[in-house]
């Protein structure tokens, strides 16, 4: 979605390391511009600003203007952005030109509104499997986000990609049988396992073997010693 916010950009002459801890020292991160055509660029530019934009209700989807001082003055999207591990303060960002009159591919959230059928009635649970689908379209058009109602979703319906309704210049990228949400039953109210196979356990106990068989053996070898006896008193 395009806004009406303008960024200014300070070209950088230097890179590396040193350049960047420079560059955040005094307030700014480093960044590339490149894209629709043009060379990259290495600029620099106020995390604070970008970071709103990254944090606003189009995210990384809103496309605004970017002006070099001494250069061009563009409309570009957030692509990609690095964040320090421990501190989260922005790092670095990619910064990429947009062409108005050209389709591009973006990412969508899609929210979901009522509380299914299957939940409120039939104790079931609503899963969501992905909070975004792919879409391609003109810029201008990139929309903040998708809304779905699930209010009549049961236990065992989902909600696909297909279903997403889409206007405009906008064209579906995700497959469209793609499982956006669904209701399941709780794992708790599932069926218990079939008698049988507890039944089946009962074999395996009665096949342990019995011990008699031994003491057998040991009653005609002490049988067998008074009969050795008697041949030798016979003798």
């Amino acid at each position: 979605m395009r806004k009406d916010i303008t960024i200014v950009a300070e070209p950088r002459e230097t890179r590396g390391k040193n350049e960047a801890r420079r560059l955040r020292a005094a307030g700014s991160a480093p960044a590339v511009l490149y894209g629709a055509g043009g060379d990259a660029v290495a600029v620099a530019v106020s995390p604070k600003e970008v970071g709103r934009i990254l944090n606003s209700k189009t995210g990384h989807n809103t496309i605004f203007n970017l002006s070099v001082k001494g250069g061009e003055n563009t409309p570009v999207m957030v692509v990609d952005w690095q964040r320090d591990p421990i501190k989260d303060n922005l790092l670095h960002f990619d910064l990429k030109r947009i062409d108005l009159t050209m389709r591009l591919v973006v990412k969508v959230p899609v929210h979901h509104v009522g509380e299914p059928v299957g939940v409120k009635l039939q104790g079931g649970l609503h899963e969501l499997i992905t909070r975004e689908i792919e879409i391609e379209c003109l810029p201008d058009d990139i929309p903040e986000h998708f809304t779905i109602d699930v209010s009549e979703l049961s236990i065992g319906q989902s909600v696909r990609a297909s279903q997403v309704a889409l206007s405009g210049s906008m064209k579906l990228v995700s497959p469209a049988d793609s499982v956006i949400s669904h209701v399941v039953l709780l794992k708790a109210e599932a069926e218990p396992e079939p008698a049988a196979a507890v039944e089946g356990a009962a074999p395996a106990a009665a096949a342990t073997p019995a011990e008699p068989e031994v003491i057998k053996k040991g009653k005609k070898e002490e049988e067998a010693v008074p009969a050795a006896d008697e041949k030798k008193k016979k003798k």
